[in-house]
């Protein structure tokens, strides 16, 4: 396959056909005619029911799993509609592929693999926004699925939540995997030179960013709905969970009504923290708190011994275009000083930038890889803004101000000088050892996880329909 596919376990709770996923657990062995009457036996039906009368039936067992015919269809559509080409004739490797997903959940669920509600709706939220993109706009995505996004949250939720879990499932069952240089050396000794990987272009970047000054009187506009929000709670009128979902701006836990998972006070924003752990009366709100992000509101939930699980709504103030400008006026005039070499880049982003984690880099961006921290940059790891800049830009050059959202959804204005560029090129042992050794890493890691899925299927119970057994399946031993 081109892509990973478990991405697309989640979209069968919007695509299957529901009455047959109700009865399904009560009838894992036979058919569901138009009827109504059901089959006594998978091959009993093959002879008596026409394949055209069939709404769904059971093709394989997997354990005490059923697997519906809805549910191979439904990942075959959406599978056209996303363009995906399946690894040989679909209608084995679907199936298939649906049946391995089921014996790394079955296995999650037996080493009682936890996943965060924040990461299963940050994972819903991507999907939703690809979906907005693909189809134009929120308005046309709900015309085009007669679904609000809302309702398709609610369908993805289970589906997205069993992909996390199952995504855990292998990061654990691969943990203990490594390779030796001897080991990549080896590897790539003997490979065609149209093999090696392919390194994409790579760039260091530094930035300088200032946050237009907020006025007051927005500020107050926010913290007077935040105010009205805690009197409208207090009165009974509605709950706070309605009011996170309604007006809350963090996309993570808005859909959850403002609930965020248990998490440490380390966690958490410090001015946010010190007022959530402060809580005691779960009937209480807080009092409206600062942080990075913009101004909240806190209601307990529960604590669990140095974690503390709580609902909030964050506002966001918004920033004047007229400040917008002015600080971009700003931030012009120190590009000009800096080109005019009355100033260097790295002191300029120690002395004036607000960001400060570059800051303290001397304006140097990084972010954490699969490899732990590093300054060097795909393109399409940058911030779209960033990358849309450096695009055009040669190494030491600096950019006019722009206006960009930075990590903690604020409105900003910066510049950027392209520190280096190394353009797209075959990789060498010496130059990208890095990346070569993932190569390896990920083929002994695929490795490993394939012989587990064959040892599993020997230890499981397997049963299909007669048609499948003589398919060229990935995996071995599911004809028992």
């Amino acid at each position: 396959m081109k892509k990973e596919f478990n991405i697309f376990l989640g979209f069968l709770a919007a695509l299957v056909v529901s009455g047959s996923v109700a009865n399904a657990g009560s009838n894992t062995s036979g058919e569901f005619s138009v009827s109504g009457d059901t089959v006594s036996t998978a091959s009993q039906a093959t002879d008596s029911v026409p394949e055209s009368s069939i709404v769904d039936e059971v093709i394989w067992v997997v354990g005490d799993e059923p697997i519906l015919k809805s549910d191979v269809e439904a990942l075959r559509l959406q599978g056209e509609m996303e363009g995906i080409t399946w690894k040989g004739d679909p209608d084995c490797a679907i199936p298939e592929q649906i049946a391995v997903q089921k014996l790394f959940l079955h296995q999650a669920e037996i080493d009682s693999i936890q996943v965060s509600e924040s990461d299963v709706a940050s994972s819903i939220d991507m999907q939703i926004n690809r979906w907005i993109q693909q189809a134009g706009s929120r308005e046309k995505l709900e015309e085009w699925r007669k679904q609000t996004v809302s309702q398709m949250r609610q369908q993805l939720y289970d589906d997205f939540k069993n992909n996390e879990m199952i995504s855990q499932m292998k990061q654990k069952l691969v943990s203990d995997i490594s390779v030796t240089p001897a080991d990549v050396r080896n590897y790539f000794r003997n490979m065609p030179e149209d093999s090696v990987p392919y390194v994409p272009t790579e760039v260091e970047v530094e930035i300088i960013t200032r946050q237009p000054k907020i006025s007051q009187e927005e500020i107050n506009r926010v913290k007077n709905e935040l105010r009205d929000y805690t009197d409208r709670v207090n009165k009974g009128e509605t709950t706070f969970s309605t009011l996170a979902r309604l007006y809350s701006e963090d996309p993570g836990s808005a859909r959850q009504g403002g609930e965020m998972d248990y998490v440490g006070r380390g966690q958490l924003d410090p001015a946010f923290a010190n007022v959530a752990f402060n809580l005691t009366d779960p009937k209480k709100i807080s009092k409206i708190v600062e942080s990075e992000y913009g101004f909240h509101i806190i209601q307990l939930i529960d604590k669990r011994g140095d974690k503390i699980k709580v609902r909030h709504i964050l506002r966001k103030p918004r920033v004047d275009p007229a400040k917008m400008e002015e600080t971009k006026l700003r931030l012009d005039t120190v590009a000009t000083e800096i080109r005019e070499g009355k100033i260097k880049f790295e002191q300029a982003a120690a002395l004036i930038s607000d960001d400060k984690d570059t800051r303290n880099n001397h304006g140097l961006m990084s972010y954490n890889s699969e490899d732990g921290r590093t300054s060097r940059f795909q393109m399409k790891d940058l911030p779209t803004e960033v990358a849309r800049e450096v695009e055009g830009m040669k190494v030491g050059d600096v950019s006019n101000a722009f206006g960009m959202i930075n990590a903690n959804g604020k409105e900003v204005c910066a510049i950027i000088r392209l520190k280096s560029r190394t353009e797209a090129h075959r990789a060498t042992i010496t130059e990208d050892y890095q990346v070569m050794k993932n190569v390896v890493l990920a083929k002994e890691r695929a490795d490993f996880l394939h012989n587990w899925v064959v040892d599993k299927i020997k230890k499981t119970y397997i049963r299909m329909k007669d048609s499948y057994k003589n398919c060229n399946f990935e995996y071995q031993g599911w004809v028992k």
